[in-house]
């Protein structure tokens, strides 16, 4: 049974954006896969810590966050980037990380749903090479254009990407404690670049939809007849 082709980005739906990813990934494996080195080495020094050292090593990385997602945004879409677009990224995002790392070791859903609202800034500002202001507003704008898709598209990212971890932490709990970290290590390399193409792809669908949207008012406001024309009915 053929299989049916994918929808486009402005009707995409959740699951069909996380194997868009899925594929993107393995088109890009060896250069997505830093990406996963990221999370995995910040999941080994955070393990066991208490939620205020959490959320202060999270801050501190928040830099660093940014700039990975700005680079899935890239993968995600083909578009080069200037050292502008590079830095307004960065500094966009680690503006509007910085709340989603202190509220993440608390309250991990609220810092997903907050990204969902303003964390497309990043690849506002890599893609479309806006200014810093312009990206944040930018971010905004395209989280609002289905926040629904949004949130639940991070959040279906990040469910899966931990039942895939504690799976394999389960999988490998009678063996010894360091085969267990060395295993999430691993998993965390691997499995964390879906989040930050997951990320990068929604930042096409959510602009899809955007500008669809913004089509769809065009052509309501072209229908409606200027009151000129009205008068001259009338008459």
């Amino acid at each position: 049974m053929p299989v049916p082709p994918p929808l486009p980005p402005e009707t995409r739906t959740i699951g069909q954006l996380i194997a868009e990813a899925i594929k993107l990934y393995g088109r890009h494996f060896l250069r997505a896969l830093p990406l996963g080195l990221l999370v995995g080495v910040l999941n080994q020094v955070t393990a066991g810590a208490r939620r205020e050292v959490v959320g202060a090593i999270l801050v501190a990385a928040a830099p660093l966050f940014s700039g990975a997602y700005a680079y899935a945004a890239q993968l995600a879409t083909g578009a080069g980037a200037s050292r502008r677009s590079w830095a307004v990224a960065i500094g966009a995002g680690t503006l509007v990380f910085l709340p989603a790392a202190l509220l993440f070791p608390w309250f991990a859903l609220a810092a997903v749903l907050w990204l969902a609202l303003v964390g497309l800034c990043v690849p506002a500002a890599m893609v479309e090479k806006r200014s810093l202001g312009a990206s944040l507003r930018r971010g905004l704008a395209l989280g609002r254009a289905d926040y629904v898709h949004a949130a639940g598209s991070l959040t279906a990212l990040v469910v899966l990407f931990y039942l895939a971890r504690w799976g394999l932490a389960l999988l490998l709990e009678s063996q010894a404690d360091n085969a267990v970290r060395t295993a999430i290590l691993l998993a965390d390399v691997v499995l964390a670049p879906l989040l930050f193409l997951g990320g990068g792809l929604l930042y096409v669908d959510q602009e899809a939809r955007l500008r669809s949207r913004k089509e769809r008012g065009k052509e309501r406001d072209g229908d409606v007849p200027d009151a000129d024309d009205t008068d001259q009915i009338c008459a």
